[in-house]
């Protein structure tokens, strides 16, 4: 068998698998189920990860609900959940596990972004989440895009949080926080702080994602199979 018969065979074996996971949704909400060929809602696939989908609530920098996010669900590419849940079983003995932020984000949730950055009026979330910029620089800044490498399937927003409790380790900084604190080597991080950024990128990265500078939080996929197609299916 050659290697893309191989990968086609695991891929449709991993989807097969979230396909017989069952319906039980994360918080009452039943899944669409009708997802794009080569996606999958990652709880089908993760056994133990947490999830906190912030545009799904009001929790955000926007402070609204975010377009296209209609159910509080994390999903993904095939091969990025296959490859996250290789962390999962790494950080497994070690008492942590997965809290997920944001994973496939449809491009109207970017454009509903565009749409936030013009309104220079709209600036209730600003004191918690960007107290340091001007809202109208933040596509120019770099903490935003105008294509989002989220849309493409394989990008995902997400912390290292406690096992048992589900509890978030201290990052130094909130997720989404758009400022100089959420870089990676940003200063004025205490020793475990930075110690808990460091853990989740070695584990990120052995599992084969990227980081990205300015956001501790967010990685993507090394070999993402869709690097030029950019989705707006709903989260549902």
């Amino acid at each position: 068998m050659g290697q893309n018969s191989a990968q086609e065979g695991e891929e449709a074996q991993l989807e097969a698998e979230a396909d017989q996971a069952g319906d039980q949704p994360i918080v009452g909400i039943a899944k669409k189920r009708e997802l794009p060929e080569g996606f999958v809602y990652a709880d089908e696939v993760l056994e133990h990860a947490f999830y906190d989908i912030r545009y799904y609530s009001e929790y955000n920098f926007v402070g609204e609900q975010i377009d296209g996010y209609h159910a509080p669900f994390a999903i993904l590419s095939v091969q990025a959940a296959k490859a996250l849940k290789k962390a999962e079983q790494e950080l497994e003995p070690l008492g942590y596990s997965l809290l997920i932020y944001d994973a496939y984000r449809p491009q109207k949730a970017v454009e509903h972004f565009k749409k936030w950055a013009a309104d220079e009026q709209d600036v209730k979330m600003k004191e918690e989440f960007y107290p340091d910029i001007d809202k109208k620089n933040v596509f120019k800044l770099g903490y935003l895009s105008q294509r989002s490498g989220h849309s493409r399937g394989s990008t995902v927003d997400l912390t290292l949080a406690d096992q048992v409790t589900g509890e978030p380790l201290d990052m130094g900084g909130i997720h989404d926080f758009l400022g100089e604190i959420s870089a990676h080597d940003a200063a004025g991080l205490t020793e475990a702080q930075a110690k808990n950024r460091l853990l989740l990128k070695e584990m990120m990265m052995a599992a084969g994602f990227k980081p990205y500078n300015k956001e501790w939080w967010h990685y993507t996929l090394n070999y993402e199979p869709y690097p030029k197609k950019y989705f707006d299916f709903d989260v549902e």
